[in-house]
């Protein structure tokens, strides 16, 4: 939410990224798949080896996490000096050409688009934050006019203004016809489950919209973050944190309309859902949900979960123990991960193992269409 030190070179963090997606996925290999029958071994190769069995999924994808940078929020961003963000993240190059290229490229039959953070929290004026994001949800809005098969949309607010923020869901779902809202996993350190921020879920609830969760820095990541990017531990961390707020606070269980898409295979959660859970019913908490660990397991089984960066067998049997198939969907997190990273997480998406052939097209799209099923009304043209 505020310039962050540039402390990770560009190279380190990039290299890093680039590493870590890599490391237990598949090897990387270029974009658009085909039919890949088993071959004498009946196997496909693996980083160097072979995963016995394993089935290439051909069908076509639809990103629920890919984001967008119009001209007017990569000037805003350099006007504030943010040449990188959240730790030391680099800015990306984005651009309509950029993103059908990338879409192209991988099979991605259309994408739901989002800005990622620092959103627009980083002006301190509340009326700056307001015409910027207006003029990103108009940029949007034009967009998925023109390539409607192609292209949706999550609506920036400009929280914390809870009133304006109010008047551009109305004006982003109703006018623009977008297609969800985006919202950080904390509003300058007010984390979603906070009774300030209730009109904005009340209203949301109402309309029975698509929420699109996506992690930013806490208010304490020059302590925590031991000088590394924030996408490494906290922006899972924060995802998490969140969630853990939301289900304590009892909103989602007041609020049980909203479709809530949490990034990253849920960062955290799978490894915390049962600590969760276990602590969920002790007496002396001052909030605590009412229905205790069923409750909690109730609500993180209705949340839905994409796969950006995080498509490995072991993230899924991790998202089996919390929720549905149906609510795993695909995401790339264009552009802000590398090219490479995107190869891994893709290859490996197409090559996962455990999935019959209607559960993985289900999360490669059909999953999604359930969400979005306006996309599913429009003929995919490319």
């Amino acid at each position: 939410m505020k310039s962050i030190q540039n402390k990770p070179s560009r190279r380190s963090a990039l290299g890093y990224i680039t590493s870590s997606l890599a490391l237990g996925l598949a090897g990387a290999t270029s974009g658009c798949a085909t039919i890949d029958e088993p071959s004498v071994a009946g196997a496909v190769a693996v980083n160097g080896g072979v995963r016995p069995g394993a089935m290439r999924c051909v069908c076509g994808l639809i990103d629920v996490h890919s984001h967008y940078l119009p001209p007017t929020y990569a000037r805003a961003l350099a006007s504030e000096g943010l040449l990188t963000l959240d730790g030391g993240f680099p800015v990306p190059q984005w651009s309509e050409e950029k993103a059908l290229a990338h879409m192209d490229k991988y099979n991605i039959e259309a994408s739901i688009l989002s800005v990622s953070s620092p959103n627009v929290g980083f002006l301190k004026n509340p009326l700056a934050r307001q015409r910027l994001a207006r003029e990103m949800n108009d940029f949007a809005g034009d967009l998925v006019k023109r390539k409607p098969n192609r292209f949706g949309a999550f609506a920036t607010l400009p929280l914390p203004d809870i009133n304006a923020s109010l008047a551009e869901i109305g004006y982003a779902l109703d006018t623009l016809k977008l297609d969800g809202i985006v919202m950080e996993t904390n509003v300058h350190g007010i984390y979603l489950g906070d009774t300030r921020l209730d009109p904005i879920f009340a209203e949301l609830n109402r309309r029975r919209a698509t929420l699109f969760l996506h992690p930013t820095s806490p208010p304490c990541f020059e302590s925590v973050g031991l000088g590394r990017p924030a996408p490494i531990l906290e922006f899972p961390l924060d995802t998490s944190r969140t969630i853990t707020d939301l289900i304590f606070a009892g909103t989602l269980t007041r609020y049980p309309d909203i479709r809530m898409i949490v990034p990253h295979a849920g960062g955290a959660l799978t490894a915390v859902a049962e600590r969760i859970s276990g602590f969920s019913t002790l007496p002396f908490l001052k909030q605590r949900p009412v229905g205790g660990a069923e409750e909690v397991r109730r609500v993180l089984a209705s949340l839905y979960y994409d796969l950006a960066g995080s498509a490995s067998d072991g993230a899924i049997e991790r998202l089996r123990r919390i929720t549905s198939l149906s609510h795993i969907l695909f995401g790339s997190d264009f552009p802000f991960t590398p090219a490479a990273g995107i190869d891994a997480n893709v290859e490996s998406f197409r090559t996962l193992s455990g999935l019959t052939k209607s559960e993985h097209e289900g999360i490669a799209k059909e999953n999604a269409l359930q969400l979005f099923a306006r996309l599913g009304r429009t003929a995919i043209v490319k």
